[in-house]
């Protein structure tokens, strides 16, 4: 059986949109499905396959959200996530697992506005750039009171915010940017998308497989844009090793990892990016294993103010040239 049909209560035209998923209607036709095309358990499978989503949560997949994802076309993340549920439900019967990460946050973290004041007190909007200069020179500091709350001295957290600035221009990937509060733990755009929230239901009763799940990003002194790991791994007061090895070491063991998700040039590029990175997907024939989804994601374009569709290209590019494999939903399972 090359492709599966798309099960009738699926609703492209949703999938932009918030809504509750009807998780008994689903569960009836999982039974139905499973007996009508005979979907063995993916314990069975022979070739195992994980699908891999990154940060497929309504503060960037759904318009009117937080950090929505549109890409050029305007429609980005909406777009893909309607391909992605497509591809999910026509090979639902070769995916042996979903393993779906969850960006995290909580209102005091060093990247959202209330950090940081200004001398007269301000917060910076939301997408401003802060640079190591503007903390020296006193145009920026960490806002006493949050220091207070996370339990540390004022001083002691500007001294953080300097290192921090810091040890990010050292590592050439990306600014500190202040972001709109988003994904915030217990809160609508927290959660996944409904559409893909369906899908992934409906393939965990249809095969059997539970989908695992992997928060990120509650630390409240750097960003987490990858999965694996901080951008920065120290706190004010000690070096961390928040390093997600459990979930490298589990991919490790697939034969193939497709990737989808959000954005295309910060969460997608920084996970890739650590695995490639790291000895278990290391070399062409290890980086061969993932299969990364292009028409499954988008950069981040904010008009007028920043477009990563550029810095996305190159560093893809760069991705294939170690291994992996850059395809789509249409080309995915050419091997």
């Amino acid at each position: 059986m090359e492709t599966l049909p798309i099960p009738k209560f699926f609703r492209p035209r949703s999938v932009g949109r918030l809504w509750k998923v009807d998780y008994a209607r689903v569960a009836e036709e999982a039974d139905k499905w499973r007996e009508r095309f005979q979907i063995a358990a993916a314990r069975e499978d022979k070739r195992r396959v994980c699908l891999l989503l990154i940060d497929v949560q309504n503060t960037f997949c759904l318009p009117g959200f937080e950090l929505f994802v549109a890409g050029r076309s305007g429609k980005g993340a909406v777009d893909d996530n309607r391909r992605l549920c497509r591809f999910l439900y026509r090979h639902l019967h070769r995916i042996s697992r979903v393993a779906l990460t969850l960006d995290t946050h909580h209102v005091f973290q060093i990247f959202h506005p209330i950090f940081l004041v200004d001398r007269e007190g301000r917060a910076p909007a939301p997408h401003t750039v802060i640079r190591l200069e503007d903390l020296e020179q006193g145009r920026w500091r960490v806002r006493p009171e949050v220091a207070e709350a996370l339990g540390y001295k004022p001083e002691e957290l500007q001294a953080h915010a300097r290192r921090y600035a810091g040890c990010l221009r050292a590592s050439g990937k990306y600014d500190w940017i202040v972001w709109p509060y988003h994904a915030l733990l217990g809160g609508a755009g927290h959660a996944l998308v409904p559409a893909v929230e369906e899908a992934v239901f409906f393939h965990s009763l249809v095969r059997y497989s539970p989908p695992r799940w992997e928060p990120k990003g509650d630390l409240p002194f750097t960003e987490f844009y990858s999965v694996f790991g901080p951008e920065v791994d120290e706190t004010p007061s000690e070096k961390t090793t928040a390093r997600n090895r459990s979930l490298i070491e589990w991919l490790a063991d697939f034969d193939t990892v497709f990737i989808a998700g959000q954005a295309m040039s910060h969460c997608v590029a920084s996970s890739i990016q650590d695995l490639l990175n790291d000895a278990a997907f290391a070399g062409p024939t290890r980086a061969s294993k993932l299969r990364i989804l292009t028409d499954c994601m988008s950069p981040v374009v904010i008009p007028e103010a920043v477009d990563f569709t550029e810095p996305a290209r190159l560093l893809f590019e760069d991705f294939a040239r170690r291994g992996a494999v850059l395809t789509d939903t249409k080309r995915a399972w050419s091997f």
